[in-house]
């Protein structure tokens, strides 16, 4: 028998390879389904492509492909897009986006549900996410109708599922192709798996511990069956859990010794956290039979709810559906669900750093992040993630990379912790500033471990197989098994593939700044 072929060096360090992702515009393509300035897009593309990056990330609106009527689905445009970036040499990470674009941190386009939708809405508001006083919130449909057929005879999550399936029988030839590598099934506001309990179009503003979301009438009924099941009729939803801006001390619910912590308090933020599980956990089983046997990957976004995060209550946390404390772990349950389907877990806030939060809003990103990686890699999943803010600086770009690889980089093979790929937002005007993209240059390049690109996925062990199917669904007590506390893996106080050049860089950064734009002058 053979000897295998042992490792070359190069083939060694580029184990440690993390492909990263640019997200586009949110507007990329109209409100009116329609690609605009689609050669200012090549361009930027064509960039994107010289600088080393990977592939994009894009949001496929729901409110866009679907506004004519039900199952009236037109992806001419998206497909003319996919079509270019291909053209480019890049790769597509896919988000099936059910939710509206406006509202909350970054919007900077209006993209409504489809109208179809908000008609329904107009004679039953309870479709929608409703706080304790009563406000709407339209950014998502409400888990509560998940399984009612209010739409047409159709239930929201058969809604979502015939829209991927139409995506799939239309983007099939790029599915097959292998340009279309990633489906991020949209699970909330946001994209992100969590309910909508900090919106900036009710007036919440950073850091209000945020408010609960389940006061429509669909899971107010769930919320008494579950209770009376449970022998206790009497219990109702928090009426003692403050306002999107109050602090966890303000209030009886997140206070010391609250009701958070009583019988009461825990058998609702059970619920509550369970309700948002299943409700994940129901739509990626149809993600997965859609796109069973092709050579993609599942992923799903949970949120970075950093602020509060060192407080007792974890008050923000708990709000958005997140059921995290000191002594129970809200989110490796997430990735234990994301297993089943064989599903990336994407967080967010990679870039963030605690000296760089106000005091007074006890962050903890740099420890939630920690948390929410460990949890995903001790359910042996692959990890990805993103920035929440757009960052054009070193210490923002070398947070990430510490992330991307806890550990540094391993010069004989694999690291130990790796995560499967970063996306960075977004592309923009200032993203290609001269100055400011030569430094995301260098990022790419040390996110790459100082490789040039690789085509081929194998070669820095993430390859894409075909999908399979998702295993049997995960008994309640196995979930709550996963609540228990571990230990996070070590991470390393700084990267070891670095961005910073500091003095010397930096002026030959700018000289590289001033001779590009008297030659863009000089080639008007």
């Amino acid at each position: 028998m053979q000897a295998p072929t042992p490792f070359s060096e190069n083939e060694k360090i580029l184990a440690n390879y993390v492909p990263l992702y640019v997200m586009l515009p949110l507007g990329v393509v109209t409100i009116d389904n329609a690609l605009e300035n689609r050669d200012r897009l090549e361009k930027q593309l064509k960039e994107l492509k010289v600088a080393g990056v990977d592939g994009v990330m894009v949001d496929i609106w729901w409110g866009i492909v679907e506004s004519k009527g039900p199952k009236q689905y037109d992806w001419n445009a998206y497909r003319s897009m996919f079509k270019l970036v291909q053209q480019c040499g890049l790769k597509i990470q896919a988000i099936m986006s059910f939710h509206q674009c406006g509202g909350n941190v970054g919007d900077a386009v209006n993209i409504p549900l489809p109208q179809w939708v908000l008609d329904v809405g107009e004679s039953d508001p309870d479709i929608f996410y409703t706080n304790r006083t009563g406000n709407r919130n339209k950014e998502y449909l409400t888990i509560g109708v998940d399984n009612q057929s209010l739409f047409g005879g159709r239930t929201a999550v058969q809604i979502y599922s015939d829209y991927m399936q139409s995506f799939r029988d239309n983007m099939s030839d790029l599915l097959e192709a292998g340009v279309v590598i990633d489906i991020e099934v949209g699970l909330g506001p946001a994209g992100e798996l969590r309910y909508p309990s900090y919106p900036e179009s009710q007036g919440w503003v950073f850091p209000g511990i945020g408010e609960f979301q389940c006061y429509d009438k669909y899971l107010k009924a769930e919320f008494l069956e579950a209770a009376t099941g449970a022998g206790h009729p009497e219990w109702e939803l928090p009426d003692n859990a403050g306002a999107y801006n109050g602090t966890p001390e303000s209030t009886e619910f997140f206070g010391s010794n609250g009701t958070h912590l009583t019988e009461k308090g825990t058998f609702f933020l059970t619920w509550y956290s369970n309700k948002l599980l299943g409700h994940g956990d129901q739509i990626l089983e149809e993600a997965n039979k859609i796109f069973l046997g092709y050579k993609v990957k599942l992923a799903a976004k949970v949120s970075g709810i950093h602020w509060w995060y060192k407080s007792d209550s974890h008050a923000a946390e708990l709000t958005a559906g997140y059921y995290n404390l000191q002594d129970r772990d809200g989110y490796r349950p997430i990735a234990r669900i994301l297993s089943r389907h064989y599903a990336i877990l994407n967080f967010t806030c990679l870039e963030m750093r605690d000296s760089e939060q106000i005091a007074s809003a006890k962050s903890g990103p740099q420890e939630l992040v920690q948390q929410v990686l460990s949890g995903g890699w001790r359910e042996n999943i692959e990890v990805a993630g993103e920035n929440a803010r757009a960052r054009y600086d070193r210490a923002g770009y070398n947070q990430i990379l510490l992330n991307a690889r806890p550990n540094g980089v391993n010069k004989d093979g694999p690291p130990k912790l790796k995560m499967s790929g970063v996306t960075y937002l977004r592309l923009s005007d200032d993203l290609l500033e001269a100055k400011n993209f030569s430094i995301f240059k260098i990022f790419v390049k040390k996110m790459h471990a100082d490789q040039d690109y690789c085509p081929d996925p194998n070669r820095y062990n993430s390859p894409i197989v075909p999908l399979e199917k998702s295993k049997p669904k995960i008994p309640i007590q196995d979930l709550l098994e996963a609540t228990k506390p571990l230990v996070p893996f070590p991470f390393d106080k700084q990267t070891d593939m670095s961005v910073d050049g500091g003095g010397l860089s930096d002026l030959l950064g700018g000289l590289i700044s001033r001779i590009t734009s008297i030659f863009k002058r000089n080639h008007i």
